[in-house]
């Protein structure tokens, strides 16, 4: 596979990633009490910050 295919699946993760993130920020927010808004928030803002590095690693490499 050429490198810019592997660029574009990375990134196509980093996408799916950050629309995981906004359902489980939802989810936390809105539908959620308890231990379960904590676990899901901090679930949430992890994939936010992964799909955020890994986008950052597409665009400068």
């Amino acid at each position: 596979m050429s490198p810019a295919m592997i660029k574009m699946w990375i990134s196509i993760a980093g996408m799916a990633l950050m629309f995981l993130a906004i359902i489980t920020i939802y989810l936390s927010r809105y539908k959620l009490k308890g231990i379960f808004r904590m676990i899901t928030a901090i679930i949430a803002y992890l994939f936010m910050i992964v799909a955020g590095l890994t986008l950052l690693i597409v665009f400068f490499t």
